[in-house]
């Protein structure tokens, strides 16, 4: 009977399979290199030129990365982001959380099948579609304005998404729409993975629905309220499509944010240089801000 390979000539053994995995992995390898790492890198080496995209480049350092933050109107794009953040995340997670509880509690009846399909059909629609079917809903003389006038409350109607002090928060509304069935599903997919015991130990020791959704929900949902914060922080942060349709970064630039702000400035200023600094300092906030939650998530599942 022949000795067992060990050691060295095992791993030599390994090795052709080991070269046969990277042989299979090299095309996509090399295509996320050719689309992605090296056009993240080109934009790195723009920003530090001012360029309009055809003549010849200048070296000017670090100077359009100090204009962004020096120029109120660059600045007040970041923090317009920011600000998107209450709406496209905060809002979302926790409707969705109280909503994939209650689904949860019927979820043998087919109303939790229909809720399921109601919620998820925004990620179905199309973002475009989504946000001429909102700058309809949110004119003058659209849906929202007519149920207010209904009601009694004609004097609050305006046109949501052209005044200057509700431009904002209106299109906040619109990616809390779109996220909040995605966020459902993904929490309602963690509750399903929760030992029903555990509920069961909680009744016998006298908790109710409000304690065990503390006690033992939220805690069993660390990992999915990770992804679902990550997701859409990402969303609101890199936010484009919604805004480019709804408001165009309307009224004046009160709806400006980072990703729209680099289209303008690329393709209809032809500030190359300014538009890849802008373009990388948002990719830091996002790594900023996605990381932090990631680690924390990581380390809570210990």
């Amino acid at each position: 009977m022949p000795a067992p390979v060990t050691g060295r000539r095992a791993r030599r053994a390994r090795r052709p399979g080991a070269w046969l995995g990277w042989l299979f992995v090299a095309p996509a390898a090399v295509m996320y290199a050719v689309f992605v790492l090296r056009p993240l890198g080109l934009t790195v080496q723009y920003s530090f030129y001012d360029w309009n995209g055809i003549g010849a480049s200048t070296w000017v350092g670090l100077e359009n990365y100090a204009r962004l933050f020096t120029e109120p109107e660059l600045f007040a794009t970041i923090v317009h982001a920011f600000e998107l953040i209450l709406f496209f995340s905060l809002i979302p997670v926790l409707l969705g959380l109280f909503v994939a509880a209650t689904i949860r509690g019927i979820a043998q009846s087919r109303l939790a099948l229909v809720a399921r399909t109601v919620l998820f059909l925004p990620q179905v629609i199309p973002l475009v579609a989504a946000g001429i079917m909102w700058s309809w809903l949110l004119s003058s003389t659209g849906l929202a304005n007519q149920l207010l006038s209904a009601v009694g409350l004609g004097g609050v109607t305006r046109a949501w998404l052209g005044d200057f002090g509700t431009a904002l928060p209106a299109v906040g509304v619109i990616g809390a729409w779109v996220l909040v069935g995605l966020c459902t599903l993904l929490l309602l997919a963690g509750m399903s993975k929760i030992d029903p015991a555990l509920y069961e130990s909680a009744r016998l020791d006298g908790a109710g629905p409000v304690r065990e959704f503390f006690a033992i929900t939220l805690p069993s949902l660390r990992q999915e309220i990770g992804v679902c914060v990550t997701v859409t922080v990402i969303a609101a942060l890199a936010s484009f499509d919604v805004v480019y349709i709804s408001t165009q970064g309307g009224p004046g630039n009160s709806t400006m944010v980072p990703g729209l702000e680099i289209f303008y400035l690329a393709f209809s200023e032809r500030e190359v240089g300014r538009a890849s600094a802008l373009a990388v300092v948002l990719i830091v906030l996002v790594l900023a801000c996605v990381l932090p939650i990631q680690r924390l998530t990581r380390d809570g599942s210990r």
